[in-house]
C-alpha cells in the first residue's frame, strides 16, 4: 500500500490503519503531484476499513459533483447528501483536477458541511490548499470548504517520482 511512496512511512500508514481517524471523524488529505500514489494509498486504506467493518465509498470528485448536480436538478440534493452520510468514510479522489461551476461548488459545500464532524473524508489532490481557490473559482466558497476539511485532519504532502513515468522508462 505504501511501498512506492517514499514520503509516507510504513509507521504512518500503520497508525492510520487503527482507524482512530474514522472513530474521531477526522479527515485525511493526500496532496502531491500525479503518479506518486495518492489514490493507491487512499484505496488501500479504504479496503482495510471495509475489512474492519466500516462503510466506505470511493468516488472521483468529478463523479461526485455530477451525482450531486443530478440530485439537485431532481430536487433531491438533501436526500443524496443523507445517503452519502451513511458511509463512515468517503474517499474523494482527484479533487481539483477540473474547475467547478457555481452550483457544483455550492453542492459540494452542502455535502462537506453535512459531513463535518460527523463522518470522515479522504481527499486526494494535486493542488496545495493555497491553490484551491483556482478550481473552486471563488475563494468565498473555497475557504469554508477547506476550513471544514482541514479542521480535524491529517495532511500528508506526498512527493517523489511518478510511479507511471518511472515504469514507462524501465519498461
Amino acid at each position: 500500500m505504501y511501498r512506492h511512496q517514499t514520503t509516507v512511512t510504513k509507521r504512518q500508514v500503520s497508525q492510520l490503519l487503527d482507524f482512530q481517524f474514522i472513530d474521531e471523524r477526522a479527515n485525511l488529505v493526500f496532496i502531491g503531484p500525479p503518479g506518486v500514489g495518492k489514490t493507491h494509498l487512499a484505496i488501500g486504506i479504504g479496503q482495510e476499513a471495509v475489512e474492519a467493518g466500516y462503510k466506505v465509498l470511493f468516488i472521483t470528485a468529478l463523479a461526485l459533483v455530477e451525482k450531486l448536480e443530478l440530485a439537485e436538478i431532481k430536487g433531491e440534493l438533501k436526500k443524496q447528501i443523507t445517503t452519502l452520510q451513511k458511509f463512515d468514510l468517503l474517499i474523494i479522489d482527484e479533487l481539483g483536477y477540473l474547475p467547478m461551476n457555481r452550483q457544483a461548488r455550492y453542492n459540494l459545500f452542502q455535502l462537506v458541511n453535512a459531513l463535518y464532524e460527523y463522518r470522515s473524508v479522504i481527499i486526494t489532490t494535486n493542488k496545495d490548499f493555497t491553490a484551491w481557490g483556482e478550481f473552486f473559482a471563488d475563494d468565498n466558497v473555497a475557504v469554508p470548504i477547506v476550513d471544514r476539511l482541514i479542521h480535524h485532519s491529517h495532511v500528508f504532502m506526498l512527493g517523489g517520482e511518478s510511479y507511471r513515468l518511472k515504469h514507462k522508462r524501465e519498461g
